[in-house]
């Protein structure tokens, strides 16, 4: 019963998103053709996105949020960062966002506003069988410390393994997905700039 609750509440937070973006492409006067290419998806994709058919990752939310100047958080969270001067967050207290089955994030700084990169604590799941996620690009650029666990990412094609305390700062744009290795979950902070 308490995962048909969650599963509810994903696809709810879907849905929503899908709105928002919908919204945010009608206000501006742009194409779903204009929002697929800036979100490097087709536009069946995205319309599926829209239609809250489709799960976006974080990263495509962000190719929307720093294109048309919206903040990420409006869009995940459809609240607006009001903090300036400086934004806590307490352990364990992030605002979390789990954009996919395996994945899922918690935000360190979604109430400080004009921030400059986005921080986030990433968990993802090991998964039973030995397949790999498909790999996604985002503009700028992403550093990855390894806080739990080990991990296997792939960036353009080189698969390289991280261990706890290992760390990792690669250009974002090339095709790069990651997978927690062994039986224990992985955690690392990512932060995208």
């Amino acid at each position: 019963m308490e995962k048909d609750n969650i599963r509810a509440e994903e696809q709810e937070q879907t849905r929503q998103i899908g709105h928002r973006l919908h919204g945010l492409r009608e206000a501006l006067d742009i194409s779903a053709s204009e929002a697929a290419e800036v979100c490097g998806i087709t536009e069946e994709h995205y319309l599926d996105i829209e239609n809250g058919r489709r799960d976006p990752s974080v990263y495509i939310l962000m190719r929307m949020s720093r294109r048309y100047g919206v903040s990420l958080d409006a869009l995940l969270y459809d609240d607006e960062p009001k903090m300036s001067a400086y934004f806590l967050t307490r352990r364990g207290r992030g605002i979390a966002a789990e954009r996919r089955k395996d994945y899922k994030y918690v935000s360190l700084a979604s109430g400080f506003k004009n921030r400059k990169v986005d921080p986030f604590i990433v968990e993802i799941n090991p998964r039973p069988d030995d397949s790999r996620f498909t790999p996604s690009s985002h503009d700028g650029q992403e550093f990855n410390y390894i806080l739990e666990g080990r991990m296997e990412i792939m960036i353009g094609g080189k698969i390289l393994t991280l261990e706890q305390g290992d760390s990792i700062y690669f250009d974002a744009t090339r095709p790069h997905c990651m997978r927690a290795l062994g039986d224990e979950p992985l955690k690392f902070l990512c932060i995208v700039i």
